[in-house]
């Protein structure tokens, strides 16, 4: 009975790490990638295309996408370990990197998208390699979809797994908000025409608003999740040292 009991105490505490941590990283992932609003330029760079091609070139551009982003969130500890840098500076940094980008998109979004259109565009000109799928992982995957924002958040979100919630649990969540956003920006650049046509470049930007804000609150929680981290690890190593001194 007792075995029972905590085997559904475990299964029950697993299910709200991993629901408690796709809650946060969704709306994390999707703000600061943005598919909406990256899929008006991404119709753009991909100007003169045929739909045959652009649907591959949607399908290939997701896959490198998901890739980046599982990589960060599961290798990048290991990276963070190696330099010697700690969850909590990771999440101070990220955080701040992510409130800095949430404010600028939030108060001149037309520099962002410009931006971001610089990026995709290559100087101006739509993506008319001979083979489309050489500009499938850059700079359309990286940096245009997944840049160092969403890879410095993905890296923050999967090294910060609380000591409570099983780990295995906790990443899994991660990894289904990251599938989810993935799968959108795979849906939203496949339909990327008629998404112009349906929001225009207005609806696009009310969109890009309101995402801005939830990512704004977000980057402010992981950086006071990293700050609160370093003064618990500060008042750690004052207990120890009064209680070496007693």
């Amino acid at each position: 009975m007792t075995m029972h009991f905590l085997d559904f105490s475990l299964n029950g505490l697993a299910f709200r790490s991993a629901a408690s941590s796709f809650l946060l990283a969704f709306p994390a992932l999707f703000s600061i990638v943005n598919p909406l609003g990256a899929s008006l330029i991404f119709a753009q760079a991909t100007a003169g295309r045929s739909p045959r091609e652009i649907l591959a070139l949607a399908r290939l551009v997701s896959f490198y996408s998901f890739v980046l982003v599982m990589a960060s969130v599961w290798l990048g500890s290991i990276v963070l370990a190696f330099f010697g840098i700690t969850v909590n500076a990771l999440r101070v940094a990220g955080g701040l990197v992510v409130a800095v980008r949430a404010w600028a998109l939030l108060h001149s979004p037309e520099s962002v998208e410009a931006q971001k259109e610089k990026q995709a565009l290559q100087g101006g000109r739509t993506v008319m390699a001979p083979n489309w799928a050489d500009s499938a992982f850059f700079p359309l995957a990286m940096p245009f979809t997944v840049g160092p924002g969403t890879i410095a958040v993905a890296i923050a979100l999967g090294s910060g797994c609380p000591a409570e919630d099983p780990f295995l649990a906790y990443g899994l969540g991660v990894s289904l908000a990251a599938i989810a956003v993935v799968l959108i920006v795979w849906a939203a650049y496949s339909s990327s025409e008629k998404l112009v046509s349906m929001l225009g470049i207005t609806g696009t930007r009310i969109v890009s608003r309101l995402a801005a804000l939830v990512l704004l609150c977000i980057g402010v929680q992981i950086m006071a999740g990293g700050v609160q981290g370093f003064v618990t690890d500060i008042w750690l190593h004052l207990s120890k040292a009064g209680t070496a001194r007693s």
